[in-house]
């Protein structure tokens, strides 16, 4: 698996997210709250999710090849519902997130990719990865819960689309 995939999802990653959130911010805060019948039941609680898992997965592996995100991750991220006080608050703090994800994929190198990375997960399991398997993992999590999102949206009669990886790369 060449880097330059990693290189462009991450790109991608960060360009729909911001596409995602123009939309996300015409949201009143009932619509941001508004619950649905999914486990995530509100684009908050779905935003907040992407955003603490994201946080907690590139915590554990900054290391590589250096430490990225400087004291960005010095603070423990919970899973909470709901993590971000109202919209603003949360777009700051993803395109922040999505700026060092960039960063941390251009400074790894190829052959960081096969590097095992071991770690422990929220419930206590202790998993040995591949980085490059562990890197899919996160950018596909992203997409699918992003799904989630544009489904809520168009519920809300919020006009979406924002699958086109080709048009990001």
């Amino acid at each position: 698996m060449d880097k330059s995939i990693f290189e462009h999802l991450s790109k991608y990653n960060k360009e729909v997210n911001k596409e995602m959130n123009e939309i996300i911010k015409t949201l009143s805060g009932g619509e941001w709250d508004k619950q649905f019948a999914g486990y995530f039941k509100s684009i908050h609680e779905l935003c907040s999710h992407i955003f603490i898992a994201d946080h907690k997965m590139f915590k554990r592996f900054r290391h590589i090849p250096k430490n990225i995100g400087g004291t960005y991750f010095e603070k423990e991220q919970t899973y909470e519902k709901t993590l971000f006080k109202n919209i603003s608050e949360y777009i700051d703090k993803r395109a922040e997130l999505d700026n060092i994800i960039i960063d941390y994929v251009k400074e790894f190198s190829q052959n960081d990719l096969d590097k095992d990375m071991e770690y422990t997960r929220s419930n206590g399991i202790t998993l040995n990865k591949k980085l490059k398997l562990l890197l899919m993992t996160i950018f596909n999590h992203e997409t699918y819960n992003r799904g989630m999102i544009s489904l809520y949206l168009e519920m809300l009669g919020k006009e979406n689309d924002y699958s086109r990886f080709i048009d990001y790369v």
